[in-house]
């Protein structure tokens, strides 16, 4: 964390704010967000030839019909402004229309990265003082999202001093951009990234947010991943659809975890009905990757049209239970088992709700289990069983 987020921080520590989240412009992220984005494996490696090979990849591979339709550009995509003040993409991406244009074609959507302060978290310009100005651009580009990223306007929250003047100026940096995005004439998924600071999940609706960073940055470590996923318990009565909570990105697929712990990983961002970012390089994914990143039934859980967020109903020591209610009467319930052995994981359905036997589905293992009234299961290490009741 740099100290400008340190600082931050530590102006949030007493942070009570809590207004009511409000609705989203409608049809704007009506279930959790798919796509992909280029932080988590390219960082300011990415350019417009890679932009397209994802976008190939995506149409291409099964992830597209899967759910997955935003291409995302994270930081270092931008270039000058002009003597009018209008931004251009620096040499990296020499057409940005026409890169839009090209992600439009295979049946996708691109996305784009800002911040409401003067600089980006890498250096490069943000929109301060030029908020209409960059949403008209987005929108004549053909952009369809956006990630606002807080970065260079801590200074100025941090020399507010005092915590109401600090959040004073970050909500009324976020409804700027809001305003401006839904005065430039093309719909624009509006993605907040701040870190959780502020209980931001009390107040991103009303200052226009699709959804929310809840969290610090993930890494591809499953401490952290677990960590950030865990962290999601009691937020669940703040999401809905339009307005999500987003515990950032996919790690899945980079590397730094096993197949267990990548399946523990998707599992509880379904769970969670959290944006599904994958942040993998999608041109050299393994079938065991893809496999994870693609499956229906996980998908389906996350997406579930009801847009209601699962949260934790059990815990003992490393083993969690956490459920999700879906549309229907039905619940996905993933047992967890955090620890470094296998372990047996149990659950009671009478203290999910379910007063008989219900139909039970082990969807990893695509396998129906029967009408249950409860089940204990071997969980391995670091890994989860995820169920389907109903």
């Amino acid at each position: 964390m740099t100290g400008i987020r340190r600082g931050l921080a530590a102006l949030a520590s007493a942070a009570l704010l809590a207004p009511a989240a409000s609705a989203a412009p409608a049809g704007l992220a009506a279930t959790p967000p798919m796509g992909w984005n280029s932080w988590n494996h390219f960082a300011d490696k990415i350019d417009d030839a890679t932009v397209r090979a994802q976008a190939d990849a995506m149409a291409a591979n099964g992830m597209r019909e899967a759910g997955y339709r935003y291409i995302n550009i994270d930081d270092t995509w931008e270039g000058q402004r002009d003597a009018a003040g209008v931004i251009h993409p620096n040499a990296k991406f020499p057409d940005m229309k026409a890169l839009a244009d090209y992600v439009h074609a295979k049946g996708l959507k691109l996305g784009i990265y800002s911040s409401p302060g003067p600089k980006t978290c890498a250096g490069y310009e943000g929109s301060f003082g030029h908020e209409a100005q960059d949403a008209r651009t987005y929108a004549a580009w053909g952009v369809d999202y956006l990630k606002y990223d807080l970065c260079s306007l801590g200074p100025s929250m941090q020399a507010a001093g005092s915590v109401e003047k600090a959040q004073a100026i970050e909500l009324a940096a976020y409804e700027k951009m809001r305003d401006a995005l839904r005065a430039a004439g093309r719909p624009i998924v509006y993605s907040l990234c701040q870190y959780g600071f502020d209980q931001v999940w009390r107040w991103g609706g009303s200052v226009g947010g699709n959804l929310w960073r809840t969290t610090g940055d993930i890494t591809d470590k499953y401490p952290r991943m677990l960590q950030i996923g865990l962290s999601q318990a009691g937020l669940s009565k703040y999401a809905k659809p339009g307005n999500w909570n987003d515990p950032d990105m996919l790690e899945v697929g980079n590397g730094g975890m096993n197949a267990i712990e990548y399946r523990t990983h998707m599992s509880l961002w379904a769970l969670l009905a959290a944006p599904l970012l994958a942040g993998n390089d999608l041109t050299r994914m393994t079938p065991e990757t893809l496999a994870i990143l693609t499956n229906r039934e996980v998908v389906a859980i996350d997406q579930d049209p009801a847009g209601r967020q699962g949260d934790r109903v059990q815990v003992e020591g490393p083993l969690e239970v956490w459920a999700k209610p879906l549309a229907g009467g039905a619940k996905a319930v993933g047992l967890f088992n955090t620890s470094d052995l296998p372990a047996y994981v149990a659950v009671d359905f009478a203290k999910l709700g379910f007063k008989a036997p219900v139909r039970t589905r082990d969807v990893w293992a695509a396998k129906d289990l029967g009408k249950l009234k409860s089940y204990r299961v071997l969980a391995p290490a670091h890994g989860v069983v995820l169920l389907r009741l109903g």
